[in-house]
């Protein structure tokens, strides 16, 4: 790893414009963004789910009813204000003066059909499970839209403001800002878009933003030869490569994350058709162990929710709670030892996980764990069948619903009902109480094994003071440097 960083260096070092000659990037040059992951090009979300360079790319471009700010607040994006009627059932927007890339003014029926195509089932967007409270979205007038919902939801715009759900020309890809992208070479050029009735004049140096889509490790050895600014999208695959590559403590910034990472069975045969059994697994594995590996301050879970979040009651701990380790191995163990003795063949869970060294030192830790009871395990890549698949995401919106839905990659009949119940839920008493009661069943059923939460970070150079870490991971490019706000 550290061979692959000091090869790079060289490169990056010749390339590195808007450098002094002390190879410090100075504070009127553009802002260079990576975004881990693949090409920064622009992508359709309800054609599939976006990766990481191509969300931070859509959310710089495009812009939906809302959007998030530095500290992941909601604040306006198409629309300037919004009220909410009938008790949440109704929220209505007013969209303010906005335009597309060739000055055509956004109007409010290309904004509703926008959003009907992403809410509609069957649709490939990441969001649309979550959209199917939305009744109906109707443009009221040419500047205000309402969207009805089947029953009430206080985090609609929490949904509203994620990328997945920008206001984009379908044909063209584009949107209404706050930047324009102009491709050029591996990466795209983005230029702040004037303000309504102002001169189109050239933007300073320093207002322009030049993003690239790269591999972790092209992005933090470009960061390293101070040839950028930002790298986004970084998570635990890839964070031993950070400590690697001797980044000064005060660049390395990480996010207070909300959501799962945990392994979720995907395959309820053999072994792990008992519920017991699959406890045994949860019970086996040294969580503090496995995220004092990766990175220190990161915290150990034992609960699906991280929080009561909008449960009737606080997150509920398994049974084995309150075990020491031992105990739940020497409980394991005893329960493997059984099945074992009532079949003939060995006993190999496959389990996907990410490539990278992090993923690598996750592997360590949970083959250990499941060695110890008698287990097999196999690794496997993340789109191979397998028995235990790790979930490693973030929350786009702070309700047990979406932890327990996407949790439930192999859960029971009778939790899968209990989710959709919540879902369905005439008033939000009731919802509270049937995330509660879904809660309960789904860890009783043990189909997720909590870790931890999410871990994220990004590097950040100090002139991008506005930085700032929050629940959503989400750093929005037109909020890194003050005088970019």
């Amino acid at each position: 790893m550290q061979r692959f960083i000091h090869l790079i260096l060289p490169g990056l070092a010749l390339v590195a414009g808007g450098c002094d000659g002390r190879g410090v990037r100075k504070d009127d040059a553009p802002v260079v963004v990576s975004a881990i992951g693949g090409e920064a090009r622009p992508a359709d979300p309800s054609a599939g789910a976006l990766d990481t360079a191509q969300r931070v790319l859509m959310g710089a471009t495009a812009q939906g009813l809302v959007r998030f700010d530095a500290a992941g607040q909601i604040e306006p994006g198409l629309a300037e204000r919004w009220i909410v009627m009938d008790e949440g059932r109704s929220y209505i927007f007013r969209l303010r003066e906005a335009y597309w890339t060739d000055g055509e003014p956004v109007t409010a029926a290309q904004v509703v059909r926008v959003l009907r195509r992403a809410s509609t089932p069957g649709s490939r967007n990441a969001l649309a499970p979550f959209l199917a409270v939305v009744d109906e979205i109707v443009a009221m007038t040419p500047q205000v839209i309402e969207v009805r919902l089947k029953r009430p939801r206080p985090d609609l715009l929490k949904l509203f403001a994620q990328p997945e759900l920008a206001v984009f020309r379908q044909a063209r890809l584009d949107g209404s800002g706050p930047f324009r992208g102009r491709p050029g070479g591996r990466s795209m050029l983005l230029l702040p878009v004037p303000p309504p009735g102002s001169e189109d004049a050239p933007p300073a140096p320093e207002e322009t933003v030049r993003l690239f889509g790269e591999r972790s490790g092209i992005a933090i050895a470009r960061f390293r030869a101070q040839a950028s600014d930002l790298v986004l999208g970084g998570s635990f695959a890839d964070w031993p490569i950070v400590e690697q590559a001797g980044i000064a403590p005060a660049n390395v910034r990480t996010d207070p994350a909300l959501g799962l990472f945990g392994l979720a069975v995907a395959n309820r045969q053999g072994f792990l058709a008992d519920a017991e059994n699959r406890a045994a697994v949860a019970m086996a594995i040294d969580r503090a162990a496995l995220v004092q590996a990766v990175q220190s301050d990161w915290k150990p879970v034992e609960t699906l929710l991280p929080a009561q979040l909008d449960s009737a009651l606080p997150a509920t701990l398994p049974d084995w709670a309150g075990l020491a380790l031992d105990a739940r191995r020497e409980t394991a163990r005893a329960r493997v030892a059984a099945w074992r003795r009532a079949h003939a063949d060995p006993l190999v869970l496959r389990i996907a996980l990410p490539s990278g060294p992090g993923g690598t030192l996750v592997w360590a830790h949970v083959a250990e764990a499941l060695l110890r009871i008698g287990i097999q395990p196999q690794r496997v890549a993340p789109d191979a069948r397998a028995d235990l698949r790790l979930i490693d995401e973030v929350a786009p919106y702070d309700s047990g619903r979406w932890f327990l839905a996407t949790a439930c990659v192999a859960c029971s009949e009778e939790v899968r009902a209990l989710i959709e119940a919540a879902r369905d839920a005439p008033d939000l008493a009731t919802r509270s109480q049937r995330i509660a009661d879904a809660d309960a069943a789904l860890t009783a059923d043990a189909t997720y094994i909590p870790l931890a939460q999410p871990f994220r970070w990004s590097l950040a150079a100090l002139r991008l003071g506005a930085w700032q870490g929050n629940t959503r991971a989400w750093h929005p490019l037109n909020h890194l440097r003050k005088a970019m706000e």
